[in-house]
């Protein structure tokens, strides 16, 4: 197949929306790490992701994201917003908004915990498609919406203009390089664990969690990649493997980055909203454990790495809903 023109980047964060300690967005500490991410080499943001806590942001907070992110971003860095809904006509609402806020593509997932059919897939994906002229990544992850995107429907689902690429969190390499050899497709490994792999059989880049703290070697990974110096790439994916297990393996990414961060003095608090809560006791001396084997990763100091599990204990409730549509 041709080459696709990659309107998004290679290296992409999934980005953390810092809180304050009471559990509201805390927007200075979102400038400051969109900022920070950026510079370290990131080349594209998600906001208003899974890692984002798309499941309790208001849709304010949510398009107030995408807006703060092209503002920080000023151009060095395309904005994707995330989600957008498991309700069609929600999903259009938002990437709708999203585009007028200035968005520079829609990652949609597979409607989670309603488990459509294909059929029902391959529509939703279509009519959140047709709703603005955005390009869209489609998000494979099986694993959290309870149904995978199947080859076939991906394939149909390529057919549409504005469907440009897939977030891969299915693990099938089989599949992905199948799909690359029979669309124009892009791919973004979705899984920390296995971006070098997925890169090896083609995919673009990554849609990564762990690069919230680690974006440079991100960076130094994705350009080994680009050049051909396969031992360079398998060397930064040898050194970003304990830090990736810390942050995907014990609980979910959104509060183990978060946990990390903080004990590194790069965002003000670890807060997370309810029902995601901090690192209880044996949760975060796991997390400690491999981030001790931590050593080497450009942009990482661990040196100074002062965690605070009182600070990161428990969970909060927003003053709104996050299911409200203001």
């Amino acid at each position: 197949m041709t080459n696709p023109i990659n309107p998004f980047g290679q290296v992409l964060v999934a980005l953390v929306t810092p809180m304050t300690a009471d559990g509201e967005v805390d927007w200075p500490a979102v400038e400051k790490h969109i900022d920070d991410v950026i510079s370290a080499g990131a080349d594209g943001i998600v906001v208003t992701g899974t890692t984002g806590e798309t499941s309790t942001l208001t849709d304010t907070e949510k398009i107030e994201l995408v807006r703060v992110g092209k503002q920080v971003s000023a151009g060095r860095a395309a904005i994707i917003t995330g989600g957008p809904s498991n309700e069609t006509a929600h999903a259009i609402q938002l990437a709708q908004k999203s585009a007028a806020a200035g968005a520079d593509g829609i990652m949609i997932v597979t409607p989670y915990y309603v488990k459509p059919t294909q059929a029902g897939l391959l529509t939703h994906f279509r009519l959140v498609a047709d709703a603005t002229d955005l390009p869209v990544i489609l998000y494979d992850i099986p694993g959290r919406a309870g149904v995978p995107i199947m080859y076939e429907t991906i394939l149909r689902a390529a057919k549409h203009p504005n469907i440009v690429a897939v977030k891969d969190a299915k693990g099938d390499f089989s599949e992905v390089s199948r799909v690359l050899n029979n669309t124009d497709l892009l791919y973004f490994s979705g899984d920390d664990a296995n971006i070098l792999p997925h890169m090896s059989i083609g995919a673009s880049g990554m849609i990564s969690v762990t690069a919230n703290i680690a974006a440079s070697a991100y960076r130094v990974l994705v350009d080994a990649v680009n050049t051909n110096d396969l031992a360079s790439a398998r060397r930064m994916h040898a050194l970003l493997e304990p830090l990736a297990r810390a942050t995907m393996k014990h609980i979910p990414g959104t509060v183990s980055t978060k946990y990390i961060l903080h004990g590194l003095g790069r965002i003000p608090s670890p807060r997370v909203r309810l029902p995601l809560v901090g690192p209880e006791e044996a949760e975060a001396a796991a997390i400690e454990a491999d981030l001790a084997l931590v050593h080497d990763v450009p942009g990482v100091d661990f040196s100074n790495f002062r965690p605070d599990r009182n600070a990161a204990a428990g969970g909060s409730l927003p003053r709104i809903a996050g299911s409200a549509r203001e």
